[in-house]
């Protein structure tokens, strides 16, 4: 008797135990937000820093590499390594400007350079990116014909697309759409599987570092940092962490987001070099006059679907930096002038803002109907012009984000600034150097 009663108790204190366990953990697990409710605020931060990444990827980025590829194969793979690092240190200061001041990057060089430095700089901005953006438009021109379309359809059609969806648009739909054209970009990684080239010789140009004397190999690899780290990627995500509203509590998921867009953006351009370096160099194809080019000499090489990737992945690049380009030259000059600025406004709200927009979409699409315009030179032009002004916007940059006054506790710690101040001596080296040796081989 007495050993069953005392079964009976145990038995009852285990149930009372396990019914107490199980509703206190109840009570704290209703405490925990949903996996829904953890995951909705990251997403709604993401989305600055991946779209101003893949902007750099656009038609004349993509003319870059693949003239990089074909002139070089794989040994210009290497400088992807560092320029991942500078892209990222470069824009984590801007959207860490952005997020504790609230203001834009033309806007703090306004407040602390003054008039001068801000009209040198926004001059410079203003030369540069009414060159690419009027390559991004002779890309949709070339890449629509490539699908049997004429360009005086296809490029009316993205401008006025494109530009419908700003103008007309909220801030939350144009990024919507802007990060869902940065999927068109796997298409590149699909093109250089497809070419099936020597990952031992892809090994061995992105890890060991080959310098040449040679002005094409300088000249290319200034191309590839003005492409890839472009004066206008920095004035973008600044605004749109400001525009978007984030604040300091937002710091490490904007800073994750800038790391997503960066690595993410650079593993596509050493895919599209992977492309054309395993099949128009090893074809003995060394010189490109368009992207569209890149794609037509993949098709005999590769096959017909590997061209079709490429032209698909230039369209959506295209499209992409067709709407960055022209709102992050809207943004600086608003802010240089001191206008009010921002897409979420109508036009009786931001007459600037929208009215220059508008203006450089109507220039990019009626230049780049005029025939037979030399691509690859307008665009790795452009892109070497960015790589020699990009040091002046880096400078201002570094000396905004040591700003104590300005930054607080969020000023550059020594180390990053140790590498910021690396980025800035390199880039400007780069360019130097480039001008220098342009000088010497134009005079002798």
């Amino acid at each position: 008797m007495t050993e069953v009663v005392t079964a009976a108790m145990k038995s009852f204190s285990l149930r009372n135990f396990s019914d107490n366990f199980l509703r206190s953990f109840a009570r704290f697990r209703r405490r925990l937000p949903s996996s829904k409710d953890r995951l909705v605020p990251y997403l709604a931060v993401l989305g600055p820093g991946i779209i101003a990444a893949n902007a750099g990827n656009d038609a004349s980025g993509i003319a870059t590499y693949s003239s990089a590829g074909a002139a070089y194969g794989y040994v210009l793979l290497w400088i992807f390594i560092p320029m991942t690092l500078s892209l990222f240190i470069i824009q984590e200061m801007c959207v860490r400007m952005g997020i504790v001041t609230g203001k834009g990057l033309a806007d703090l060089i306004r407040e602390n350079f003054g008039v001068r430095w801000t009209t040198l700089i926004m001059l410079a901005l203003l030369i540069a990116n009414i060159g690419v953006i009027i390559s991004e438009f002779v890309g949709i021109a070339q890449a629509s014909e490539l699908f049997g379309v004429s360009r005086f359809i296809g490029v009316p059609f993205a401008a006025g697309f494109i530009w419908w969806l700003v103008v007309r648009g909220t801030q939350k739909r144009v990024e919507q759409v802007f990060l869902a054209m940065s999927l068109v970009f796997f298409c590149y990684v699909a093109s250089a599987l497809m070419a099936k080239p020597d990952w031992g010789e892809v090994a061995s140009g992105l890890f060991k570092p080959h310098l040449s004397d040679d002005h094409g190999y300088l000249f290319l690899i200034v191309a590839l940092v003005g492409t890839t780290i472009t004066p206008f990627m920095q004035i973008f995500v600044q605004s749109s962490v400001v525009e978007k509203g984030l604040t300091k509590e937002d710091y490490k998921i904007v800073r994750a987001d800038v790391l997503i867009g960066t690595s993410f953006s650079i593993m596509i351009a050493a895919f599209i070099v992977i492309a054309t370096a395993a099949t128009l160099h090893k074809s003995g194809i060394r010189e490109l006059d368009s992207a569209a080019t890149a794609a037509e000499a993949l098709a005999p090489v590769v096959g017909i679907y590997a061209k079709y990737l490429f032209a698909v992945g230039l369209v959506g690049a295209a499209m992409l930096a067709m709407g960055v380009l022209p709102l992050a030259t809207a943004y600086s000059l608003s802010e240089a002038l001191g206008f009010e600025k921002g897409i979420s406004h109508t036009f009786r709200e931001a007459p600037i803002f929208l009215g220059i927009f508008t203006t450089l979409i109507l220039i990019g699409a009626a230049v780049s109907l005029i025939p037979h315009i030399p691509q690859i030179k307008l665009l790795i032009f452009t892109q070497s012009l960015n790589g020699v002004l990009l040091p002046f916007l880096l400078i201002a940059i570094l000396r905004l984000s040591n700003n104590r006054e300005l930054m607080g506790e969020y000023k550059n710690s020594f180390y990053f600034n140790l590498a910021a101040i690396t980025v800035v001596v390199v880039c400007s080296a780069l360019s130097i150097a480039l001008i220098v040796k342009t000088i010497i081989e134009g005079v002798f």
